[in-house]
């Protein structure tokens, strides 16, 4: 298969064709999606770096529900596009994942092309939506620490340091329903890794251990019992493919709610820090492997790329 352009064509080759759904497969794509993302936050930044000043005193400074001077206007016709192509950019992950877990949804809860540190902080194969408003208030308290005397003179960037009681209260909410959706996935995932003790589980293990003692089974589970094992695995798959979809799409939600609350140029910035969390956090990970892996291969600290 000829390397496509971009991500999306990547998915369209690769579901195309039964042979090549691998895990090799999606974690190409997933490198893929990365150099996306990172192109995408330089487009980000660019957009920020060019958005005017603009002043606490004046009336239509750019928060929520006002109109805007023809300058922000014409400031967010040019923002809002690029909003909406990295959400989309989103979605195509995530339309991708679910079409893998269909094939490999253990691969999707524990992804080999995470790093080990990656991996200690994911929720149901992915980040904790709940996740997404700490990142929110993070940023928000540094950018207004970091022009606090600018605040006091009356100036502001119209950032994230500029959040409206209005809008701080409809974050809050938001945050209490994604509390409570994130909770109740993470207690039915609970009650589901209970079942691989079940009946069922526990009286196949004590059938198959029999038979390997007997001669009659291999451990590898490549005899006759192959089948039965199969058919009693497979609800535990297919229930956790559908609480790794539901995760996914309370992800996906709450990100896109977050932004609908925020102004263009606060949902940039946002959108801003999310990705440099995201491929800093995967670059540190792959570091530390990587210095991991030599360690343990005895490769001396000076021989280290």
């Amino acid at each position: 298969m000829s390397m496509p352009s971009n991500s999306a064509s990547f998915m369209s080759q690769s579901m195309s064709s039964g042979s090549n759904q691998s895990r090799e497969t999606f974690r190409k794509f997933f490198e893929c999606w990365l150099t996306e993302q990172n192109q995408q936050l330089q487009e980000l930044v660019s957009a920020s770096k060019h958005h005017p000043r603009l002043s606490i005193d004046n009336p239509n400074n750019g928060y929520p529900y006002t109109s805007g001077n023809g300058e922000n206007r014409d400031n967010e016709d040019v923002l809002r596009p690029l909003i909406d192509r990295v959400v989309r950019h989103h979605e195509q992950y995530y339309r991708a994942k679910s079409r893998w877990a269909h094939h490999d949804v253990l691969a999707m809860l524990s992804p080999s092309w995470r790093s080990s540190l990656e991996d200690a902080f994911l929720w149901i194969g992915g980040w904790r939506p709940t996740m997404a408003f700490h990142l929110l208030y993070s940023k928000s308290g540094l950018q207004l620490e970091a022009r606090l005397a600018e605040f006091i003179r009356g100036l502001s960037a119209g950032d994230l340091g500029d959040l409206s009681p209005s809008q701080l209260t409809r974050v809050d909410e938001l945050q209490r329903k994604t509390v409570k959706e994130e909770r109740e996935l993470t207690e039915e995932l609970a009650r589901h890794q209970e079942t691989v003790a079940d009946s069922s589980m526990v009286e196949l293990s004590h059938v198959v251990t029999e038979l390997i003692e007997n001669g009659e089974a291999s451990r590898d589970g490549d005899g006759d019992e192959s089948g039965r094992v199969e058919s009693t695995l497979a609800p535990k798959e297919e229930g956790l493919v559908e609480i790794l979809h539901r995760a996914d799409d309370l992800r996906l939600r709450t990100l896109k709610e977050v932004l609908d609350i925020l102004t263009p140029i606060q949902a940039v910035q946002f959108l801003i820090a999310a990705a440099e969390l995201h491929l800093r956090l995967h670059d540190w990970g792959k570091k530390r492997d990587e210095a991991t892996h030599q360690q343990v291969n005895g490769v001396a600290p000076s021989q280290r790329s």
